[in-house]
């Protein structure tokens, strides 16, 4: 059983290490989970001095006011034989034999970290003591409940130090330790007023009686001892300190603990408690009960330190992974990254993820209705067919047939089409680009970088305008070439109709009667409907190759070229992360570290048993 009070001893050292002091944080807290010893008690009820009893040695800093300013761990280790030492958690390879020695580190480290005022601080010292006059324990000294602030402390010292021992002994992993003097009220008790708060029914409570040698002459304490007087779930427990007198003297504290069993065993009133009564008995006590809360508590420690372990691991990989120091490194992490956005973007492309249907929408309905207001029977109207195939002529009107006057209509037709061509590349182009910005969004690991994000998302967009000027250019190819090269076939198949133009005896003027060019309408508007149909089908085609197959392909090209040319302080700056991200990650790791610890001590002890 002793190696479970061990365990405790190790887990509460590798929370301080790792900065878990059980405060309120946005950190998950472990010492908030381990079972604690929490000694409480007025500035003037002896608590120093029964904590001294316990370990057997002088080594607590002694003066006026509060000599107690920051919450000390004590971890009491017994050892078979040897000389006795102690060892501090801020000074681990250290060990100090003479506790005067150990006295004077702890005011040092408290000024340490309070400076020399009298404020209080609630990050806790560790204190180690191996000796083969103690039980394995730990014990939590808590600065001594005041009523009144003195000179150099602030106004608040009162309420800060109830708020602290508060909050320790709140915590329903706590037993509380409440050391009451027995020459004064028990009524008026500061650590039976605060732990009644907390503890209402006395179930977590410990209480020890002192100065009970000091209780005026015909009085005893007999009442309080025996539960009368105040009720706990635990029988009271009685101690007689050293003197002051003692103290000034250096009486030893084994001789000290002599003549407490003495004074118990040989005074009427209590020698009928004298089995239960002492500070030995009291760390035997604490020792048992402490292993008994331990082992207790084990399983449901278990589960909430391998919850943990998940939810930290969840925080840290959406956090991402830490920045690399070096260039190489710096430059992998930044193309993963990159890569890892270029896949997103091809899923949506390829429909995996939504988005890419946009394109076939813009061909499938987009083009096609744009076509289709372009009213080529308006253009070809009887008025604008006579003026063009007039125009056409020139000073000399046409012999056989309009070619000319049929060249010009089509062209005039035909270029119209650029407009509806242009619009699907601009269309695809801006569906392209809102795929790109999706993409970044869904790129985890970009949220952490912001310079990378931007620009990431300028060199895509840059690349996409490249390929949009390309397919532009190719696109609109396709309707010049049709402009060019006029399909013979289409007009070699035509039935030639003598009535309608086709015989060239008739009068110059007959052939430009309503008949007449209202068949070359019809011949053109046919003719242009055909062209059409065929952009129709290879303008998407154009397109797709152009932007989306190129985008698919070759979308940060570009961008990798030019990132290889960087140096390493240059790629720092693409990897800014937001400092709180980095501080974020860099306390989760190490409270991760902390719960992995406990998992690996909390196993081996499990599987010992």
């Amino acid at each position: 059983m002793e190696n479970l009070i061990s365990l405790v001893n190790r887990l509460q050292r590798a929370c301080t290490a790792l900065g878990d002091h059980g405060e309120e944080s946005a950190l998950p807290t472990l010492w908030d989970a381990l079972p604690s010893i929490a000694v409480v008690g007025g500035q003037s009820s002896g608590k120093s001095s029964v904590l001294e009893s316990v370990v057997g040695k002088d080594f607590l800093p002694r003066g006026s006011g509060i000599v107690t300013r920051r919450p000390l761990v004590l971890q009491l280790h017994r050892i078979e034989e040897g000389r006795e030492y102690a060892e501090f958690g801020h000074l681990p390879r250290k060990k100090f034999t003479d506790f005067a020695a150990v006295r004077k580190e702890i005011s040092d480290e408290t000024d340490r970290e309070t400076g020399r005022s009298k404020q209080i601080s609630t990050v806790p010292i560790y204190l180690s003591i191996y000796s083969p006059n103690v039980v394995n324990l730990t014990l939590i000294d808590l600065p001594g409940l005041t009523k009144v602030a003195v000179d150099g402390q602030s106004d608040s010292i009162v309420a800060d130090i109830e708020n602290m021992v508060r909050s320790y002994i709140e915590k329903p992993n706590c037993i509380i330790l409440a050391v009451s003097p027995a020459n004064q009220d028990l009524a008026t008790s500061d650590a039976i007023k605060i732990s009644r708060e907390v503890d209402p029914k006395g179930e977590r409570t410990f209480g020890v009686l002192t100065k009970i040698d000091l209780m005026d002459q015909g009085t005893d304490a007999v009442d309080i001892l025996e539960g009368r007087a105040y009720k706990l779930q635990f029988p009271w427990i009685g101690v007689v300190n050293r003197s002051q007198a003692d103290i000034n003297k250096n009486v030893d504290m084994i001789a000290a603990r002599r003549r407490e069993r003495e004074y118990f065993a040989q005074t009427p009133e209590y020698k009928h408690l004298a089995q239960r009564m002492g500070s030995e008995h009291l760390g035997k006590v604490m020792s048992k009960h402490l292993e008994t809360v331990i082992k207790s508590r084990i399983p449901g420690l278990q589960s909430l330190i391998n919850k943990t372990i998940i939810d930290l691991e969840s925080e840290l990989s959406r956090l991402g992974k830490p920045i690399a120091t070096d260039a190489g490194g710096k430059l992998y992490m930044i193309m993963e990254i990159c890569r890892i956005f270029d896949g997103i973007f091809k899923e949506h492309l390829d429909g995996v993820r939504p988005g890419g249907d946009k394109i076939y929408g813009v061909f499938d309905n987009q083009l096609p209705a744009a076509l289709k207001r372009l009213q080529f029977d308006k253009h070809l109207a009887m008025e604008n067919v006579r003026k063009l195939i007039t125009e056409a002529d020139g000073y000399q009107p046409h012999l056989i047939a309009p070619e000319q006057g049929y060249r010009r209509l089509i062209e005039t037709a035909l270029i119209t089409i650029k407009g509806p061509a242009e619009a699907a590349v601009d269309a695809v182009h801006g569906i392209l680009k809102e795929l790109v910005h999706k993409s970044i969004k869904e790129t985890v690991e970009l949220k952490q970088y912001p310079s990378l994000r931007v620009e990431l998302g300028n060199a895509a967009v840059e690349s996409l305008d490249r390929m949009k000027e390309e397919s532009k250019r190719a696109t609109l190819q396709l309707v010049e070439m049709e402009c060019s090269y006029l399909t013979v076939d289409f007009f070699r198949k035509l039935p030639q109709d003598v009535e309608k133009g086709g015989n060239p005896t008739h009068s110059i003027f007959d052939r430009y009667n309503d008949s007449y060019l209202r068949r070359i309408g019809s011949t053109v508007l046919n003719y242009v409907n055909m062209v059409c149909a065929n952009l129709r089908n290879s303008i998407p085609k154009s397109v797709v190759y152009c932007q989306v197959r190129e985008a698919k392909r070759s979308l940060l090209d570009q961008f990798f070229a030019e990132l290889g040319k960087r140096e390493g302080k240059h790629l720092g700056k693409l990897l800014d992360e937001d400092p709180a991200v980095m501080q974020r990650r860099a306390s989760l790791a190490k409270r991760l570290e902390l719960y992995r610890s406990a998992q690996a001590e909390i196993d081996s002890v499990a599987w010992a048993k």
